[in-house]
């Protein structure tokens, strides 16, 4: 079940709201922990179990851990922080990589290998074994928790139904953001739930919704239109234009399930941490990771990257802690080698960065420096969006006009020509223009654009729910 759909808007939202105010404040966190039990049920059936077993060794983990430090048995609690990683790691491994893996040996001539291709978990027998949406991010989430209590950042949770429903919570279980347990451990005990955050969760959950059905799903179809030709089909303008149209599909997909996410969160009483500073308006690729999926870069800095050494150390040293990040980070969103490539390929931008053009950009007009940005990050998407090196060696070949290529055709001034106002639009809504107008209105000004907004666009979005058979899902790899 995905937030974009008719079951999630008018079925379970609905009565999951109405159950969880009508009880009392003490069973609203079993409300909420059924509710996302069924919620990741519903689209992964049995796999609901590894839920079970995520949350109860973590759960057993994080108190072990206190119990160590408390009886000053710090190796103890060293091996029982290392035990909880190798867990998550090896779950997430297994599921998402094994597959991976399988046929990278067996691309290397390991005849015995293609086998594992097909393991089957004994109690999915005669399921096929498949990657379970969003482990990524809830193993992440459940990974930090023991080390931040071997830390001191926050302390264990002594009741099993509360951090089941931190782990479970539905509103950020599929797509992140990636909530630690430091920033939400006092909210899952105890939250207030006002009229006035509900409202304005519902306001965020619109924008979100609206990003995802109106904008991403949009310009999406013309992507897939174009990533479905044959490269001899290709023009260079052509090829530039799709990758525009997956520039913008990535970002209001991606951020439009975040802010749902968000505007979910507040309707429930809690509060997450922003996941998007519009990215596209960054004048430098270290500017673009400071404000592009904040939550897993936040991650990646203080669970690998600080552990590692940091900057605090010699510069080769600092340039493979580097490296290992964004291999990491490449690797973490997709079993697949374009993903390692498109890691590697911002780390490579990043040094290049910091060692000659950074102090450049800062100089240099705030015009060039965005363009210059926004070329690199459409490369970085087409590495991204194509898994087939031979698909995508011949997609970067047309994007900078190699091989004879034409410029343009009939069919790339047909879909400009179709496109354009969504592509406009979309332009305007990867800016802070809308925020700033709105900002300048009148408090009642900005009620009544609210008022208007909120039920436009819900009447707008219910017709594409209803009737739109496009609707893509794009982090179920993760």
């Amino acid at each position: 079940m995905v937030f974009s759909t008719p079951i999630f808007f008018f079925y379970f939202l609905v009565i999951t709201l109405l159950a969880y105010y009508l009880v009392p404040r003490k069973l609203r966190n079993p409300v909420l922990l059924l509710s996302s039990l069924f919620f990741y049920w519903w689209g992964e059936g049995i796999y609901v179990l590894i839920m079970f077993l995520s949350t109860a060794i973590d759960y057993t983990h994080g108190l072990l851990v206190e119990r160590c430090k408390a009886r000053g048995n710090l190796r103890g609690a060293k091996l029982a922080v290392a035990s909880s990683i190798i867990f998550n790691l090896a779950l997430l491994g297994f599921f998402k990589y094994w597959n991976f893996l399988a046929g990278s040996f067996a691309a290397l001539g390991l005849d015995f290998m293609p086998v594992i291709q097909y393991i089957r978990l004994p109690f999915l027998d005669p399921i096929p074994f498949h990657l379970p949406i969003g482990i990524s991010f809830y193993t992440f989430q459940t990974m930090s928790y023991t080390i931040d209590v071997y830390r001191g950042d926050t302390r264990a949770q002594r009741n099993i139904l509360n951090f089941g429903t931190f782990v479970t919570l539905f509103p950020q279980l599929i797509a992140g953001p990636i909530i630690k347990y430091k920033d939400l451990g006092d909210q899952i005990d105890q939250r207030a739930c006002t009229s006035e955050k509900f409202a304005s969760g519902v306001q965020i959950f619109m924008v979100g919704l609206g990003k995802k059905l109106l904008l991403a799903n949009n310009v999406g179809m013309l992507w897939d239109a174009y990533k479905a030709m044959a490269p001899a089909d290709l023009t260079v303008a052509g090829a530039w234009l799709g990758v525009l149209a997956f520039t913008f599909q990535i970002y209001f997909d991606f951020s439009g399930y975040s802010d749902m996410a968000i505007g979910l969160g507040r309707m429930l009483g809690f509060e997450f941490l922003p996941n998007f500073n519009y990215p596209y308006i960054s004048r430098s690729i270290t500017e673009f990771w400071r404000r592009w999926h904040i939550s897993l870069s936040t991650w990646f800095r203080e669970y690998l990257y600080i552990p590692l050494g940091g900057n605090r150390c010699s510069r080769p040293r600092w340039m493979f802690n580097l490296f290992v990040v964004w291999a990491a980070t490449g690797i973490w969103h997709g079993a697949s080698w374009n993903y390692l490539l498109w890691g590697l390929y911002f780390f490579a931008l990043l040094m290049i960065e910091k060692f000659f053009l950074l102090d450049k950009l800062q100089r240099a007009p705030a015009l060039v420096c965005r363009i210059y940005t926004l070329f690199l990050v459409m490369v970085s998407w087409t590495i991204f969006a194509l898994e087939d090196f031979g698909h995508l060696g011949a997609y970067l070949k047309v994007m900078f006009g190699l091989g004879g290529v034409p410029l343009a055709d009939p069919a790339f001034g047909y879909y400009l020509r179709s496109y354009a106002p969504i592509l406009i639009i979309a332009a305007i809504a990867s800016t802070p223009l809308g925020a700033s107008l709105y900002r300048r209105l009148s408090r009642r000004g900005q009620e009544a654009a609210c008022t208007v907004l909120v039920i436009a666009g819900l009447v707008v979005c219910t017709a594409y729910l209803v009737a739109s058979t496009y609707n893509p899902f794009l982090y179920f790899r993760f």
